[in-house]
């Protein structure tokens, strides 16, 4: 089940060593995708590209900035002359900032939404066309649980706005690509074991978890392990959706 072979993917954010990105990247390819790996982090993107295929997996990196609009073109034409299609987008790149409403500056909301929202919309806007052209797709973006309880983990209240413009993006968008046979959906991951994670004292952690009833973070590949199924056949009926990974941390 939830086999990719012979699709190709791109997931962006996917340069870092220990991060969500990574995870997604190696799952897709281990069920049968060709990645596309892409970041900011040139470094990080070949060592990813590299771990990937000394798994047995095919890869593909390139580095750039998402937010601009010259390098997102050139990104998806040039995945288009080397393997002629683009199957399933997953939106991962995302930056936060932890700084209250009261310090916040103009500037800080802007770089949040140019990462979370601009660039994951110009992005997703290049992948359209051909995915029309084929009649099918999968766009997966990455939320928060901060976007559904407001905040109160890492991030500001940009951060929380940022990841609930891309539950409204999606869900929007995901009416307007049905009849395409491209399906949108999201994730919205609580507490995940990351670097973040294990930056925080005993007592933070402590704090944290006392809230989440499963009792712990969650793992990079829970959170792989669903963006697999969303972009699987399986997942065929599945669109405009947003699926909690957060231990019962936040319940709609």
């Amino acid at each position: 089940m939830f086999e990719l072979n012979n699709k190709v993917a791109i997931i962006t954010g996917s340069g870092s060593e220990k991060g969500i990105g990574k995870t997604i990247a190696s799952t897709l390819a281990n069920q049968g995708a060709t990645v596309v790996i892409t970041d900011i982090n040139e470094d990080g993107v070949k060592k990813n590209v590299n771990f990937i295929e000394e798994n047995g997996g095919k890869a593909y990196g390139v580095a750039g900035d998402l937010t601009d609009k010259s390098f997102v073109d050139t990104l998806i034409e040039d995945v288009l002359d080397k393997f002629g299609r683009i199957d399933i987008l997953v939106n991962n790149a995302g930056i936060s900032q932890k700084v209250t409403v009261e310090d916040m500056t103009l500037d800080d909301m802007k770089r949040i939404f140019s990462v979370n929202m601009y660039g994951l919309f110009l992005i997703t806007q290049a992948c359209l066309r051909p995915m029309k052209k084929q009649k099918y797709g999968r766009i997966i973006s990455l939320s928060s649980v901060s976007a559904k309880r407001g905040g109160g983990i890492f991030g500001g209240a940009h951060y929380s706005a940022s990841k609930a413009a891309v539950l409204g993006f999606s869900k929007n968008l995901a009416r307007e690509v049905a009849q395409d046979g491209i399906t949108v959906n999201c994730v919205a991951p609580g507490l995940i074991n990351t670097e973040i994670w294990k930056s925080l004292s005993k007592e933070q952690a402590d704090n944290i978890i006392a809230g989440i009833p499963i009792g712990r973070p969650g793992e990079t590949q829970e959170i792989a392990s669903t963006i697999a199924f969303l972009a699987s056949e399986e997942a065929s009926y599945i669109t405009g959706e947003d699926i909690d990974i957060n231990g019962g941390q936040h319940m709609d």
